[in-house]
């Protein structure tokens, strides 16, 4: 494991210090864990927008889609029980 120091402000490091042992956590570990939240987020959002802008693309190219009103009519009658037919994609104006 390597090292690495960051400065903090006292009131930050205050803070820090009540949060973890709220948490039942040292200060270093509840840091850690801190960073790896903020890293697999930022990960997530990363794989977020590059899957919308392939969708946005793949849009683009083929101009299919589904209409909003009956995707929400499907799923409010899957969750009533009843059996109903997906909604099929079409071919949306340029």
């Amino acid at each position: 494991m390597s090292t690495t120091t960051i400065r903090l402000p006292g009131e930050l490091r205050s803070r820090i210090e009540a949060a973890a042992a709220k948490a039942g956590r040292s200060p270093h570990a509840y840091i850690l864990a801190l960073i790896e939240r903020g890293i697999e987020q930022a990960e997530q959002r990363s794989s977020f927008v590059a899957e919308a802008l392939a969708a946005r693309d793949e849009f683009a190219q083929n101009q299919l889609g589904y209409d909003a009103e009956e995707v929400y009519r499907y799923f409010a009658q899957r969750a009533e029980g009843k059996r109903v037919r997906r909604p099929r994609p079409k071919k949306w104006p340029a």
